[in-house]
């Protein structure tokens, strides 16, 4: 079944207004911060409600995701994109400017500056190419960094980070937010790192967590389906909202299955809400086969720190001397007489495990890790509280 997007309007009207600083409470003028998992919909609400939510309001949009181009430093891409806008708006600026015979005083003090060295020792900064961007256009400039955490894989994306909140700092007044910063990112736990870590950029700011989808989108894809195959009414969205719950909320997943459900070559005589329920209940167990699986095949000082990382969650320190005792407990009942664990064995492990494809470990530049996909952590929490942690083989 194609997937036609469900409008997110209310919420874009509601974000777009607190990051003016027109909602009563709240910091959204200082940066807005929010987490969604992956695949459940956050980078398509971004383009397709709250960019053009926040176009409307006259406001010039930079959108950057680093995890377009993993292989680049994040720096890099935050600094292209913020080029590309300048770049796009300066031309438009000239043409105006000549076509109506005069030399524009904006323009002039910014002409000579290559804005393809922003962010660079030798070029200009961060701030001066977002305060550029600001006067030229003359609009507040709203800055979306999807998958902000992304940034502090590297140092010079940590120094990004803080270079947008001195940016943020100079062009923002308490009458007006002339920079507005968004920033999103699929797990809630390495996103927090950016407010709530001793010298984190944005230290005190909040992370919400995106409003998934849920019983409205289902209902909006059950009238398309009673629009397109009136033989089906009515549609059974109770069925279809359980299997979207199951597929953990992520609407590529439960489309598919929708269409495989009411392609010709579906099972007749089944009903097809009972299928998309029988795939999101395969999808599930195929997904907790697969983390059973690369857990399986960890050597048992990997599995032994994967575990301590998938409990402690944020709080991991992977060399403390309770963590040691912990890896060693494991390890015995695991069958194994470790010699003392070293610090350098933990590393191994915790290496070996970024590493892997796709990676169970993902680190930042300061030497923080954390679980690299935070489903990881339903599936650990599901087993601890069923009683089946952990996997055997």
């Amino acid at each position: 079944m194609a997937m036609q997007h469900f409008p997110r309007t209310e919420l874009a009207i509601e974000l777009a207004t607190a990051m003016q600083g027109k909602s009563l409470f709240g910091d959204a003028p200082n940066g807005l911060f929010f987490a969604a998992p992956r695949r459940t919909g956050k980078t398509t609400f971004l383009k397709l409600d709250l960019i053009p939510e926040l176009q409307r309001r006259d406001v010039a949009v930079v959108y950057v995701d680093l995890w377009a181009d993993q292989k680049r430093d994040p720096a890099d891409l935050i600094a292209v994109a913020i080029e590309q806008a300048i770049t796009q708006n300066l031309g438009i600026l000239t043409r105006t400017a000549k076509a109506a015979g005069i030399e524009s005083v904006t323009i002039a003090g910014w002409l000579k500056v290559d804005t393809s060295r922003i962010g660079r020792p030798d070029g200009i900064t961060l701030t001066d190419a977002l305060t550029m961007l600001n006067q030229i256009t003359k609009k507040r400039v709203a800055l979306i960094i999807d998958e902000a955490q992304h940034a502090l894989t590297s140092e010079a994306g940590e120094n990004s980070m803080t270079a947008l909140k001195a940016a943020r700092d100079k062009l923002n007044t308490p009458e007006r937010a002339n920079l507005m910063l968004i920033m999103t990112g699929s797990d809630r736990d390495k996103l927090l790192r950016l407010v709530n870590a001793n010298g984190a950029p944005f230290y005190g700011s909040q992370v919400h967590r995106l409003p998934p989808l849920g019983e409205e989108f289902v209902a909006f894809v059950s009238k398309l389906i009673e629009a397109q195959r009136p033989d089906l009414k009515p549609v059974n969205t109770s069925a279809l909202s359980d299997a979207f719950n199951l597929f953990g909320a992520r609407p590529q997943f439960f489309m598919t299955a929708l269409g495989e459900a009411l392609s010709p070559l579906a099972l007749p005589g089944v009903r097809f809400e009972d299928q998309v329920l029988e795939f999101a209940k395969q999808r599930l167990r195929d997904d907790e086969a697969q983390m059973a699986s690369e857990y399986m095949a960890l050597r048992p000082i990997e599995r032994a720190v994967l575990w301590r990382l998938l409990d402690q969650g944020h709080r991991f320190r992977p060399y403390g001397a309770e963590a040691l005792r912990f890896y060693s407990e494991k390890l015995s009942e695991q069958g194994e007489t470790p010699k003392k664990i070293s610090a350098q064995s933990v590393q191994n492990a915790l290496e070996s495990m970024r590493s892997r494809t796709p990676a169970l470990v993902w680190k930042s530049a300061r030497g923080e890790y954390s679980i690299d996909d935070a489903m990881m952590h339903n599936w650990y929490a599901s087993r601890v509280a069923a009683g089946t942690w952990p996997p055997k083989e």
